[in-house]
Order: C-alpha cells, then sequence, then structure tokens
C-alpha cells in the first residue's frame, strides 16, 4: 500500500492477510482501502489469493528514487574522462564515451520531466530502471492506459528518420533503433507478468530530444514515436488498467531484484 508519491506504507501478505504497518498513523486508510479491494482475503478466510512472489520492499531495492539518467551518471563517476581528458579530446576535435554519455544524460533529464507531469493523470513514472548486462531502461510509465517503456535518443539539430526497425540520423547508416525498442518493451513484459496475475502487454515508446526534423514513415505502427514535448499524448490514455491493477505493477516494477535476470 503506497502513498500517491510511492511512499510504501503498509505491505499485506495475501496467502495468509498478515499486514506489516512500515509507517505509523495510516492504519485506518490502509485497512480502508483494502476493504475496497476485491483481491485481498482476511486472514480468518478460508479462501486464498496468489500470493506476492518478492519479499517486502525495502529502501536498498527500491527504484522509486531513481532519478533520471541514474546509470549514465553512474557511469559517468566510475570510467568518464576527467576535465584534462576532455580538453585534450575538443582540441583534438574528437568525441569521447563521456561526450555521449553527457548528452544521453540530458536527454533522459528532459523526457524525465516530461513523464513525471504525468502523475497528475493517475500515472506512475521509474526512471533507469537496470538490467543485466550494464544497459537499462531509460523510463518505465505505468497507468491507466497501459505500460510503455521509453527510450529517449538526443540528437542535436540533426535530422532523423524512422522506420519499421530502423532509424536514420542525418540520412546515416541505419541504426536498429525500434528493434532494441520492441526487444526492451517485451523484457519489460516477461518481467511484470512472471509477478502479476494478469497479462502486462508492453509498448515501446521512442522519443528524440533537440532534433531538426522527425520523419517518422514506419507502417506496422508497434512503437510509438514522438518529441520529447510530445508524450503528454499519452496523458489521456485509458481502460488498460484497474487502479489496483496499475499499483500492481509498480509495486513489482520498482523493485530492484524482479529485474535481475530480465
Amino acid at each position: 500500500m503506497n502513498l500517491p508519491d510511492g511512499t510504501a506504507v503498509a505491505w499485506v501478505d495475501r496467502t495468509t492477510g498478515g499486514i506489516t504497518f512500515l509507517r505509523s498513523g495510516y492504519g485506518d486508510a490502509v485497512l480502508d482501502a483494502l476493504a475496497r479491494r476485491a483481491a485481498y482475503v482476511p486472514s480468518d478466510s478460508p479462501e486464498t489469493v496468489p500470493g506476492p512472489t518478492l519479499p517486502p520492499l525495502t529502501p536498498e531495492y527500491d527504484l522509486a528514487s531513481n532519478r533520471p539518467g541514474e546509470e549514465l551518471r553512474k557511469r559517468l563517476d566510475r570510467t568518464g574522462p576527467g576535465l584534462l581528458g576532455r580538453a585534450v579530446a575538443r582540441v583534438l576535435l574528437r568525441g569521447t564515451d563521456g561526450d555521449a554519455w553527457r548528452s544521453g544524460l540530458a536527454g533522459e533529464r528532459r523526457v524525465g520531466v516530461e513523464l513525471d507531469r504525468l502523475t497528475r493523470q493517475g500515472w506512475r513514472v521509474l526512471h533507469s530502471v537496470p538490467l543485466p548486462r550494464q544497459v537499462d531502461i531509460d523510463h518505465l510509465l505505468i497507468g491507466p492506459g497501459g505500460v510503455f517503456t521509453v527510450n529517449t535518443k538526443r540528437h542535436p539539430r540533426k535530422t532523423v528518420w524512422v522506420g519499421d526497425d530502423m532509424v536514420k540520423i542525418n540520412g546515416g547508416k541505419a541504426q536498429p533503433y525500434g528493434i532494441k525498442s520492441r526487444s526492451e518493451a517485451d523484457r519489460a513484459r516477461k518481467v511484470l507478468e512472471e509477478h502479476c496475475d494478469f497479462a502486462v502487454p508492453v509498448v515501446p515508446v521512442l522519443v528524440f530530444v533537440d532534433v531538426l526534423t522527425l520523419d517518422v514513415v514506419a507502417t506496422q505502427l508497434t512503437i510509438r514515436v514522438y518529441q520529447e514535448r510530445e508524450v503528454s499524448a499519452l496523458a489521456p490514455l485509458s481502460g488498460a488498467f484497474s487502479s489496483p491493477q496499475v499499483e500492481q505493477i509498480y509495486g513489482v516494477a520498482r523493485d530492484r531484484r524482479a529485474w535481475l535476470a530480465a
């Protein structure tokens, strides 16, 4: 059971009906919410319902506190070139991995701000969800209109062409952004369905930041494509999940342990 800002106040074991209160002062509110939740079975009932497959969430595993670009920040702190290295690269007109990471971080921050605005319409947002092999989902959006993996790409003052599988920047070499985005969404679906007792389809989203033009010619329409200020188009979507389902999905998604084998 969470507050609107995502703070956990209580845990319920749906097999035994036992309640663990994490914060004082919310007992009556928790019991009132549970009384309205059809999935809850009191401890003295002979019925049982599927229990949660993850242990109670503790702060070290909670992804709700992640800021946009969290993994890129860590990468820069670990391996990014120092001030002298960046100065030498500029003199030699060479880019560095750190330059690409900083650009990506700026893009994820911008998109993160836009997505966080959707919480006013009942959406939940997670940033920088870590996956195995040192990759992450830039943003995960969960709400009444569905679940979306959001992949952010920043290409300042560049033209972008988007097909079904590939993307071209300034008419250059095709990049498999579409293929990777669909694969990312499928990985998220498998994780969420493993821990939820209902189907959780996940839709991939590509968001481009600071581009000069965006030309979408995809015909399969399996990926949503936006510029950063257009993600608000997701806000009015509804009918995919009930409020309890949104909270259940969010409860799974925010737990780092759910993604260890994604």
